[in-house]
């Protein structure tokens, strides 16, 4: 079979990496891919908000399946204009990935089926939301309603930065974006992601993971997309995942039935584990980057036919294996991001250091330009390792990171730190 997968992130990356393994794939496609997809895809020059011209190149190239990786597309309603046409695609419709183009919506979901959630308000005017504000006091969470590539949501300390956060986010910093906002309580607790396949119906439970989006060490400074991850977190024991699936993944599966709008996808659930037990943060309607990269590592059984099932609505009689070691992906990013960044600068080294150590780069933000590889974006590389411990896997990515010859690049040096102060006390 043919599979084609939209995006061209270090998650898409790792996705055909792993497709490409299935003994029941013939070519995998990717659109529009990144300088390290050729490895494991044929790369094609693809406008994903064209439905049209993606399915006329599904039909010609016979794809079987799609596999929509970025919210944008989802959000866009690329899945519905493939079903349309016959082709099956992995993902939500475009009124099932409200779950993450709308927190408003989300959080209402979780009102009315009694899903844990940190208490909230939405606004569409910036004098309402400011007397929230006022009135709730600090520490508080702004968010931008919308997709703002995981940089909207303002963890704010003092009213002044949480009135401040309410400025800029009416002024446009997110564009559309920003045209509601939503206003949360402040959850104390640890954070965590969870990921569970569902097919309308039924669901399939994966693995957990814990992600690092603060940019700075010690979890500081403003938000990113992910500043790495590693897979399992601790916190997310047989009992905790249970609580997740019966309290909120459940419902929510129910919820969008009653709808009308059943969710076929990835439901990727970013908790805050709290003294009261599992409360939801948001809902990502695809996998996470940088959380897929592990995810897929991790992963020894085979991800196609899960895939397939869960988009023609046959998932119960499915189930994943996984390897016992631990994951890690550190992300390099360019120096600057999530500000302003430099782009076109040259990055060498990525083979010999894959080779040294054992690790597996994933590449985000690149491009291959006469055999050179070119940093076009944030975050550019993830470089993925496994070992016995979370503090080994450590050990080898940051050895691997060591290697790159990149000096426009930069990581943070303490992905696993959780992990990592556990393990030492055991």
């Amino acid at each position: 079979m043919n599979i084609l997968v939209i995006g061209s992130g270090g998650r898409e990356h790792s996705l055909c990496w792993k497709i490409a393994q299935s003994p029941l794939v013939e070519t995998v496609y990717a659109a529009p891919g990144n300088g390290g997809m050729g490895e494991c895809a044929t790369l094609v020059t693809l406008n994903t908000s064209d439905h049209e011209a993606v399915i006329k190149f599904c039909v010609d190239k016979g794809i079987d399946l799609v596999v929509v990786g970025p919210e944008q597309p989802l959000v866009e309603g690329l899945v519905d204009s493939l079903t349309s046409a016959s082709i099956p695609a992995f993902g939500p419709t475009a009124a099932a990935a409200q779950l993450e183009g709308s927190k408003g919506f989300t959080k209402d979901i979780c009102a009315e089926y009694k899903i844990p959630t940190a208490a909230y308000g939405r606004f569409d005017n910036i004098e309402d939301a400011r007397a929230y504000v006022v009135a709730q006091g600090a520490p508080i969470v702004i968010k931008a309603d919308g997709l703002a590539a995981g940089k909207g949501v303002i963890l704010a300390d003092s009213l002044d930065e949480a009135l401040t956060a309410l400025d800029d986010i009416f002024g446009g910093a997110f564009g559309e974006a920003g045209a509601e906002v939503v206003v949360e309580e402040m959850l104390i607790g640890e954070e965590a992601s969870f990921f569970v396949l569902c097919d309308g119906q039924s669901v399939l439970p994966m693995i957990s993971a814990q992600d690092h989006k603060a940019v700075g060490e010690g979890d500081t400074g403003p938000n990113t997309g992910g500043m790495g991850a590693y897979s399992p977190a601790a916190i997310m024991d047989a009992a905790m995942e249970k609580r997740v699936l019966d309290e909120i993944i459940t419902p929510t599966v129910t919820a969008m039935r009653d709808k009308g709008h059943p969710y076929k996808g990835v439901f990727f659930a970013g908790l805050m584990i709290t003294a009261k037990g599992p409360q939801l943060i948001e809902y990502n309607c695809r996998f996470g980057d940088p959380e897929c990269q592990v995810l897929m590592t991790r992963m020894t059984s085979d991800i196609v036919p899960a895939l397939l099932a869960t988009a023609n609505g046959t998932l119960s009689d499915h189930s994943f294996t996984w390897s016992d070691h631990a994951v890690m992906n550190v992300v390099m990013c360019a120096k600057g991001y999530p500000g302003p960044y430099e782009k076109g600068t040259e990055i060498k080294g990525i083979e010999t250091a894959e080779a040294a150590t054992g690790a597996k780069v994933f590449h985000a933000g690149t491009r291959r330009q006469e055999g050179q590889i070119i940093a076009t974006g944030g975050r550019v590389l993830n470089i993925v390792s496994q070992a016995k411990t979370v503090t080994d896997a450590q050990k080898q990515a940051y050895e691997t990171v060591s290697k790159i010859d990149w000096p426009n690049g930069f990581t943070r040096n303490d992905i696993g730190w959780r992990a990592i102060e556990r393990e030492s006390k055991n």
